[in-house]
Order: structure tokens, then C-alpha cells, then sequence
């Protein structure tokens, strides 16, 4: 394991371009997701060979409901076969899978291959791999500004007391320290409603590759890009 002081604890990644990938080949959409899977496999071993601690995967987003059903059929059962098929070599890497996300969006099936996957690899102690799935942030934030009004409403809380560190305990991802580095691939230039508290001072790195065809050695120059910054947190 490569670990450096410059090496990030915690990558998260939009997986942008599967689509793009199939129609420039003239393929279905479905497969480009099904080769946008051995991407996840290598970005998942990239990250254990560096010692990154927590990688986090933008799977499918809370928009993405509004696709075809057919495609979005077609991306259900790949995540059920894809953690069915791969949770023995979590097992076998130390891998820990956690979802975020609205989760009782997804069909039964795929909760249960989450649930199932989650609950055999808690005890891992290796990567912590996290997917969003029917995740978006508005909803995210929007939600722990639901339950803290609540807890304030019940009397469980005052008001005065909700600090930034109160309301990150709220998000989905309480617990979880905020991404290092931001990855997007296909080249395009917005965060879609990823991770929006989160990556508040995360460093960005953009790959022109769709998806599919980024790997190994993208990400590990992604890293090497993050590692020649010098990151300020708003101060000179």
C-alpha cells in the first residue's frame, strides 16, 4: 500500500459519460453501464493500493428516476448482479459498502443485495466504499433541516445550539469525513447535485474520459494533481 502524507482520505467521483460511451459506439445505453462496472472495480482497487480511506461513488441520482424505464430496469438489475457478484471479493479485500441516498426509492431486490452487502462487510476494516443511489443533495440537506426543526420543535433541541457540526450529524452522511477530492469524468463542468455540503472545500479535478475508459491510471493521476495543490480552506 502506497500511502503518502498528499494521498486524499477520501475520493468521491461522479461517474459521468456511460451514455456517451455507447452511442459513440453505436451500442445501447445499457452498455455503457455495464463497462462503466469494470471502472468501478479498478477505482475501488486504485483506491486500496493508495491507502485512500473512504471512496465515494455517484451510482445513480435522485433525477435519474426521470429515464426511460427501460434503462433505469436495465441499471437496477446491474447493481443487484454487480454487488451480488462482487461481495465476495469485498469480503476477500476488507472492503466496508455503505448506500446513501433515498433508499426505499429502489426496487425491493436491490435493497435487498444492499442490505445483505452491508451487513456482511460491516466488520471490514479496509476501503469503506460508499454509493449514492437515488441520492441528491438538496434532498439530503433539505431532510436534516427537517429533523432538526422537529428535535427543535419537540423541545430536544434549541435552536441557538444548531452549529455546522449539528447539521453535518443530520446529513447522510454523518460520521463520514467530507471528500478530499472531487473527481468528474466525461468533461463536463458542474457538481449535479452531488455532495453539495460536502465538498465545500474539496479540490476538483475534471477528466475529459467518459467513464467507461477511465482508469487505473486516471485516477492515480487525479491523485497525483491533488497531491500538487496547496489547499488554503478560504485563507490566503
Amino acid at each position: 500500500m502506497d500511502t503518502t502524507n498528499d494521498t486524499p482520505r477520501h475520493i468521491a467521483i461522479i461517474m459521468d459519460g456511460n451514455g456517451r460511451w455507447a452511442n459513440a459506439r453505436g451500442l445501447p445505453r445499457g452498455e455503457g453501464h455495464r463497462a462503466g462496472a469494470e471502472s468501478v472495480r479498478e477505482a475501488v482497487e486504485t483506491c486500496r493500493q493508495l491507502g485512500v480511506e473512504y471512496l465515494t461513488l455517484y451510482a445513480f441520482s435522485s433525477e435519474n428516476w426521470s429515464r426511460p424505464k427501460n434503462e433505469i430496469d436495465s441499471l437496477m438489475k446491474l447493481l443487484e448482479r454487480f454487488l451480488r457478484d462482487k461481495l465476495p471479493e469485498m469480503l476477500k479485500q476488507n472492503v466496508r459498502l455503505h448506500a446513501i441516498g433515498n433508499l426505499s426509492m429502489l426496487p425491493v431486490n436491490c435493497r435487498k443485495e444492499i442490505d445483505k452487502a452491508i451487513e456482511k462487510t460491516r466488520d471490514n476494516t479496509g476501503l469503506n466504499l460508499i454509493l449514492a443511489l437515488s441520492y441528491g443533495s438538496r434532498e439530503e440537506i433539505t431532510d436534516a433541516a427537517r429533523a432538526l426543526a422537529t428535535k427543535a420543535a419537540a423541545g430536544e433541541i434549541d435552536p441557538a445550539d444548531i452549529d455546522n457540526e449539528m447539521f453535518a450529524n443530520h446529513l447522510y452522511t454523518a460520521g463520514i469525513p467530507d471528500p478530499d477530492l472531487l473527481v468528474r469524468t466525461s468533461g463536463e463542468l458542474r457538481i449535479s447535485n452531488f455532495l453539495l455540503w460536502q465538498i465545500s472545500y474539496s479540490e476538483i479535478v475534471i477528466s475529459p474520459k467518459n467513464w467507461p475508459d477511465f482508469r487505473n491510471a486516471d485516477l492515480r493521476a487525479a491523485v497525483d494533481e491533488y497531491a500538487r495543490r496547496h489547499r488554503r480552506f478560504g485563507a490566503v
